[in-house]
C-alpha cells in the first residue's frame, strides 16, 4: 500500500523563502487546488500572514496557541497564518493567532527567516512536486 506523499509548498517573498510539509487535511487539500497563489504580506506581530482566496471551515483540531513554524490557516480571514514568535496578544514567549486555526503543517527551516517579510510585499505560494 502505498502511503500518501505529504504535500510540500514554497512560500517566497523578495528577501527569501521557505518550504512547508503539510499534512493531509481538507484545508490543505483547498489550498493546493488553489495553487500556485501570489498574495500581500501582512504582519502582526512576530506573524506573516496573507489573503489566499481559499474559504474553508474551521476543523476540529483547530488551535490557538502553536509552535513557531507551525503553517495555520486563518479561517476568518481565508489566510495562511505563519507565526515564528510572540504576537500582540501573546502571553509570555508563546505563538498564539488571533482565533483558532486548522493546523496544516510545519516549516521546513528556521521559522525565524520570516522576520524578514515586510508587510505589503508580494508573497508567492507554489506547491512542490514530490
Amino acid at each position: 500500500m502505498q502511503t500518501p506523499t505529504p504535500l510540500r509548498i514554497r512560500i517566497s517573498w523578495p528577501a527569501g523563502h521557505l518550504t512547508a510539509s503539510l499534512d493531509d487535511t481538507p484545508t490543505s487539500q483547498a489550498l493546493a487546488k488553489a495553487l500556485p497563489l501570489v498574495s500581500t504580506a501582512r504582519t502582526w506581530g512576530e506573524e506573516v500572514y496573507f489573503d489566499t482566496g481559499v474559504s474553508v471551515s474551521r476543523e476540529t483540531g483547530a488551535r490557538e496557541v502553536v509552535e513557531p513554524g507551525t503553517v495555520a490557516f486563518w479561517t476568518d480571514g481565508d489566510a495562511l497564518a505563519l507565526p515564528y514568535g510572540p504576537t500582540p496578544i501573546s502571553r509570555g514567549d508563546e505563538c498564539r493567532l488571533a482565533s483558532p486555526c486548522n493546523v496544516l503543517g510545519r516549516l521546513d527551516g528556521a521559522p525565524g527567516l520570516l522576520a524578514t517579510v515586510r508587510d505589503g510585499e508580494p508573497v508567492r505560494v507554489e506547491l512542490l512536486e514530490a
